[in-house]
C-alpha cells in the first residue's frame, strides 16, 4: 500500500483544463448535466437518513465533506441547500476557481488543497461525498480508509463511480472519449474503473455497510440523467459507518 492516495498525472490533467469547470459548454459539459441527478439524489437521501425537515434549507447544519470537489460544482449547491461544506481536492489550480466562484456567489465555503489521508481536523462529518473521484486516485484502499476515518459513526458516504464491465469500456471511453467527444481523450482509464462488489468489500474493512445501490443512466429521449437499476456503467452508492 502507497503512502498516499494522489496520482500526479490525473491531477495534471485536471488542473490543465481547470478554468472551464463552470462552463457549462466546455470542457465539463457532462458533468453540469449529470448534476442535477446528483444533487437530489444526495438530499433526498441526507433527508430520509438523518430525518430532516428543514423547509428551505433542507440541509441545515448538515456537516459535508466534498473530497475531490474540483470546481465545486457539486460543492455549492450542497452549501445552498443549508449544509456546512468543506471541499478538498488535491489541485491546487482546483482549489483556487472553486475558491474564486463561491466568493463571487457570496457563499461561505471553506476550500483546502489536500488528499483525504492529508486532511488533518478533529471535526468528523455528518456526510462524505466521493463522488466521480475513485477511479482518479492512486490507491483506491488507501483512499476509502482515509475518507472513512473522517466520517462520524452514524455517519453517510455517498460513493459514485463507474463499473468494470465492457459495456462501461464502449460507453465512457470509446463512446463519451472518441466518437461523440463529450470528455477529453485520456479521461478515464478502464483500468481504474471499480466493480460494485469490490467497492463494497473495500468499504466493509471500514466499517461502512451499503445501504443501497443504485445505476445512473443518460435518457436519450429526454438528455437528462436519472436513476436507474442498470449498473453496468454509472453507478452510485450509499454508504453508513456502522462504528
Amino acid at each position: 500500500m502507497k503512502n498516499n492516495t494522489i496520482n500526479k498525472k490525473e491531477i495534471e490533467k485536471f488542473s490543465s483544463i481547470a478554468e472551464e469547470w463552470w462552463d457549462p459548454t466546455g470542457k465539463f459539459k457532462p458533468l453540469h448535466k449529470f448534476n442535477p441527478i446528483r444533487i437530489s439524489y444526495i438530499k433526498n437521501n441526507i433527508i430520509r437518513s438523518l430525518k430532516l425537515n428543514n423547509g428551505e434549507k433542507p440541509l441545515k447544519k448538515v456537516k459535508i465533506l466534498d473530497i475531490g470537489c474540483g470546481g465545486g460544482l457539486l460543492t455549492e449547491p450542497m452549501k445552498k441547500l443549508g449544509a456546512d461544506v468543506v471541499g478538498i481536492d488535491a489541485s491546487e489550480r482546483n482549489i483556487k476557481i472553486a475558491k474564486l466562484h463561491s466568493k463571487k456567489n457570496n457563499l461561505n465555503i471553506k476550500y483546502l488543497c489536500v488528499s483525504p489521508e492529508n486532511f488533518i481536523t478533529k471535526e468528523k462529518f455528518d456526510v462524505i461525498l466521493n463522488m466521480e473521484i475513485v477511479e482518479h486516485v492512486e490507491d483506491i484502499n488507501l483512499f476509502l480508509k482515509s475518507s472513512s476515518k473522517l466520517l462520524k459513526k452514524g455517519g453517510i458516504m455517498f460513493v459514485a463511480t463507474l463499473n468494470k464491465t465492457l459495456k462501461s469500456y464502449l460507453f465512457a471511453i470509446v463512446g463519451a472519449e472518441y466518437i461523440l467527444k463529450w470528455l477529453p481523450i485520456g479521461t478515464h482509464e478502464w483500468e481504474k474503473f471499480v466493480k460494485p462488489e469490490e467497492l463494497i468489500d473495500i468499504l466493509k474493512k471500514y466499517n461502512l455497510k451499503l445501504d443501497c445501490l443504485d445505476g445512473m443512466k443518460l435518457d436519450i429521449l429526454t438528455d437528462q440523467w436519472k436513476i436507474s437499476t442498470d449498473k453496468s456503467v454509472n453507478y452510485i452508492g450509499k454508504f453508513i459507518k456502522i462504528n
